[in-house]
C-alpha cells in the first residue's frame, strides 16, 4: 500500500511544478511578443538574436501595417518575410535590438504527459501563461487552406483567441510548438505546430519567402474501389481520388489526365485519398517527370505527368 502523502509533502510537490513553471517563463517569456495586424491581433516568438520572428499565418494574413510590442514595452514595426498558409505559420522581422530570443527544442523528443507552457496574449492579456501537459503528439489538424498539417501536438494547456503564434514551451523553456487552434466549445483541446516543422518552414520562408511546393490541378475526393476491380488490376490500395476536375492548361490537363479517372499512385507511392496526394506535391517534383497510375473505366494505366510549382 502506499502511503498518503502529508500535507508538507503535498506542498514540497506543488513548488517543485511552480518553480519549473516559473523557470520557462523566465527564460522563453522575454522573447515572446504581441502582434497586431490589420484588424487582428496575437503572439509571436522571436527566435534569432537579430529580430526573427515566428507566428501564425492567420494572426498576419489581413495584411496592412504590422506592429510588435515586446515584454519589455518597446514596440517596433514588423516585416512580413514570408507566409504559407498550408502550415499556418509566417515569419516577420523586426529592428529592435538588444532581442532575446528563444530556442527551439526537438519536437520528436516530447512525450505525452510531460509538462508544456503556453504564453502569449489572449484578447490582449499581455503575456499570460498557462500551464498543462502534452495530451498526445502526431496529430493532423486542417489548415484554412485544407491542407493536413501533419504531426501536430495537442495540449491541455488553455488557448484563446490572442494566443495564435505564442510558443509552447518546456520547463527548460525551449520551444516544442507554436500555438496555433483551439476547439470550440470543448475544453482542453488545443493544438500547436510542432517546432520541428515550425523550424524548417521558417527557415524555407527566411531563405525564400514562400514554401515551395508542386502543382498538377485536379480537384478530386476520395472514394472506395471495390475489390473485385482491386483485384481485377493488382491494386495495393482500398481508395483512390476520383477526379472532379482537371484545369485548363495545367500539367494534369497536358499529361492527359480526365474527369472520372481515379488517381491510384503518384511517383511510385500509393494515393488513398487527397491528403496523400497533396503529401506527394513536395518541391522535389516541380518540373520533374512523375509516373502517375489512374483507372479509367475500369482499366488502369499509366500517365506522365510533369508537375509545375505551385503558385498562391
Amino acid at each position: 500500500m502506499v502511503p498518503a502523502l502529508s500535507p508538507h509533502d503535498d506542498a514540497e510537490l506543488l513548488d517543485g511544478y511552480s518553480q519549473a513553471v516559473i523557470a520557462a517563463v523566465e527564460t522563453a517569456g522575454p522573447a515572446v511578443v504581441r502582434i497586431e495586424a490589420g484588424r487582428g491581433s496575437g503572439s509571436g516568438v522571436v527566435f534569432t538574436p537579430d529580430g526573427f520572428v515566428l507566428t501564425n499565418h492567420h494572426v498576419v494574413e489581413r495584411g496592412g501595417t504590422i506592429r510588435v510590442m515586446l515584454p519589455d514595452g518597446r514596440e517596433s514595426e514588423g516585416s512580413l518575410i514570408g507566409r504559407d498558409a498550408d502550415t499556418d505559420l509566417a515569419v516577420l522581422r523586426i529592428g529592435a535590438s538588444p532581442l532575446p530570443w528563444a530556442c527551439f527544442g526537438d519536437s520528436r523528443q516530447v512525450r505525452v504527459g510531460q509538462v508544456a507552457v503556453a504564453i502569449g496574449n489572449p484578447y490582449g492579456f499581455q503575456h499570460s501563461v498557462t500551464a498543462g501537459v502534452v495530451s498526445a503528439v502526431g496529430r493532423s489538424l486542417r489548415a484554412q487552406s485544407r491542407r493536413l498539417i501533419e504531426d501536430v501536438i495537442q495540449t491541455d494547456a488553455a488557448l484563446n483567441p490572442g494566443n495564435s503564434g505564442g510558443p509552447l514551451v518546456t520547463t527548460r523553456g525551449d520551444v516544442i510548438g507554436i500555438n496555433t487552434a483551439m476547439l470550440a466549445p470543448a475544453q482542453g483541446l488545443c493544438f500547436a505546430i510542432a517546432s520541428n516543422t515550425a523550424r524548417w518552414v521558417a527557415s524555407r520562408l527566411m531563405r525564400d519567402g514562400r514554401i515551395r511546393r508542386s502543382y498538377i490541378g485536379i480537384v478530386g475526393n476520395q472514394i472506395p474501389i471495390p475489390r473485385a476491380l482491386a483485384r481485377a488490376n493488382h491494386l495495393a490500395v482500398g481508395s483512390g481520388v476520383r477526379i472532379a476536375s482537371v484545369a485548363a492548361g495545367s500539367p494534369a490537363e497536358i499529361a492527359g489526365f480526365k474527369e472520372a479517372d481515379i488517381v491510384l499512385a503518384f511517383n511510385g507511392h500509393p494515393v488513398g485519398g487527397i491528403d496523400d496526394l497533396h503529401r506527394l506535391l513536395t518541391e522535389d517534383h516541380i518540373d520533374i517527370p512523375c509516373a502517375a497510375v489512374v483507372l479509367r473505366a475500369g482499366e488502369r494505366r499509366q500517365l506522365t505527368v510533369v508537375p509545375s510549382e505551385r503558385r498562391l
